[in-house]
């Protein structure tokens, strides 16, 4: 459908040359992924239904959780599907949607989340972030920090997918560790949670390993901007209210590595232009995995050790969260 539609990647110039013969591979495939993760998110309500499962979340209030996670994954969804429909069409030159709007648009649906969050989730919530069995922010601070946490991570997914199969590789790790975290370990979920919202993360392990099939080097179809916002802004809504924000700093570690080097970069940049007139940088380019590309690296040797790095990072997150430090 994709393809019939006419929604092909333009491919940046300022990019690896390599990348330019990836020009009109169908991109939007963010809406299989969703397609997958609703699927899967059906199948958990059925399930759940069942009386000899006794699981005690027959009242929608106890539903509450994981449709407000969705309706925000889609929030974002929305978003990137514009930038990536404006980038493919590009009418009267404009060339996805200015950062500045971008990010106000991606800021007022996570506040709009979370005004839910702390106005009409059924159960209430707590604002407060722990780590290690220690309070370090509590109350507006907190708030402030969510807002931030949420945008930012959907950022930090969404800059991560630059190569074939880089971020749904990446995704699965990290939604398959969140979930035995939650699901597995004592006390996984620390807040008052909606049991259906843990039907989400192995929804999304699922859909992204189904389209990293599709996805893997030579990509048949990128997820773009409409899967990898989505994709972040879901792990951060599900971190958030069960009190787990630290553990997916942790088993997300390359995509927050991947988005810290695109900020350095940046910074250092702007930084230097304004010293000595000549901008300079810390890579080759950037995000990271741009770096490794024009160093030598095959992309999928990049991807490769991208996911083994994620893989250790999801095993750490997982000790971590065995000895009760996030």
């Amino acid at each position: 459908m994709l393809k019939r539609r006419g929604a092909g990647q333009v491919i940046s110039r300022d990019g690896p040359e390599s990348h330019l013969a990836k020009a009109g591979t169908p991109s939007m495939g963010g809406l299989i992924i969703l397609a997958g993760i609703f699927a899967g998110c059906l199948a958990t309500l059925v399930v759940t239904r069942n009386p000899k499962w006794n699981i005690a979340v027959e009242s929608m209030t106890r539903r509450s959780d994981l449709a407000a996670v969705l309706y925000l994954a889609v929030g974002f969804a929305l978003i990137g599907l514009l930038d990536d429909y404006l980038t493919i069409r590009q009418p009267q030159g404009i060339r996805g949607i200015p950062s500045k709007p971008k990010a106000l648009l991606q800021t007022l649906v996570a506040v709009l989340f979370l005004c839910w969050l702390a106005f009409g989730r059924p159960n209430g919530f707590v604002p407060v972030l722990v780590i290690a069995g220690h309070q370090v922010l509590s109350g507006f601070g907190y708030w402030i920090f969510a807002v931030a946490y949420i945008v930012g991570m959907a950022n930090f997914v969404n800059i991560t997918d630059g190569l074939d199969g880089l971020a749904s590789g990446l995704a699965s790790i990290t939604a398959a560790i969140i979930a035995a975290c939650m699901l597995l370990l004592p006390g996984g979920g620390r807040a008052e949670c909606d049991l259906t919202l843990y039907g989400l993360l192995p929804a999304i392990t699922g859909a992204c390993v189904a389209f990293l099939w599709f996805n893997t080097n030579p990509a048949k179809v990128f997820m773009g901007d409409t899967g990898s916002l989505a994709l972040g802004a879901a792990f951060a809504a599900t971190a958030i209210i069960a009190h787990r924000e630290i553990l997916l700093v942790v088993t997300g570690l390359v995509f927050v590595i991947e988005g810290l080097s695109t900020a350095l970069q940046w910074a250092v940049f702007k930084f230097t232009r304004i010293l000595t007139g000549t901008g300079r940088r810390v890579f080759r380019k950037s995000p990271i995995h741009h770096h490794f590309e024009l160093v030598g690296w095959p992309e999928q040797t990049v991807v490769a050790r991208f996911w083994v790095v994620g893989a250790l990072a999801g095993m750490l997150g997982f000790a971590g969260a065995t000895w009760r430090l996030w």
